[in-house]
């Protein structure tokens, strides 16, 4: 972990500053992903804080065996951070005895696969022109990403957990 790092599991006292931040990092404080709306300040959380403050969020949600993976930001890169977070993550996923930890990310976010495929998880699916579906549930997500890339799939990564 980063030196000077600490990660806390998020509480009902931190839905103010999550739907804050959320809203900061995700243009709105819901996230849609394979069709579902998300409030991420009503998600189980885990949060990382250095002596600045809060640095960086993940939420998730648990659904049997399987904890999906709905949020991850830091707001430095290349620190430790997003990689404490998803750790954070798949620790709390096995001890609630989850199998398989997954998430949903976009076409167009390089960074994201590379971040997590570096981290052991693994392309498993590629939903096509997913995000016209979830454009319906939230019209503010872009036609075309910073990077130049039309928006258009969703693709799916797991990290099988215990195995």
């Amino acid at each position: 972990m980063a030196e000077g790092l600490s990660i806390r599991a998020t509480s009902e006292a931190d839905r103010e500053w999550v739907a804050a931040f959320i809203s900061e990092h995700w243009g709105a404080e819901i996230v849609v992903a394979h069709g579902v709306v998300y409030r991420p300040d009503r998600l189980a959380g885990v949060a990382a804080a250095d002596g600045s403050g809060v640095v960086g969020l993940a939420t998730y949600s648990i659904e049997g065996d399987a904890c999906e993976l709905v949020t991850l930001d830091a707001v430095r890169r290349g620190e430790g951070i997003g990689t404490a977070l998803l750790a954070a993550v798949a620790n709390a996923a096995g001890t609630a005895g989850c199998r398989r930890l997954w998430l949903i990310t976009t076409n167009d976010n390089l960074d994201a696969l590379a971040f997590y495929q570096k981290r052991g998880m693994r392309l498993v699916a590629v939903h096509r022109d997913a995000i016209a579906r979830s454009r319906a549930l939230k019209p503010s997500i872009p036609m075309v990403a910073p990077n130049g890339i039309p928006i258009r799939d969703e693709l799916e990564l797991e990290m099988r957990l215990g195995t």
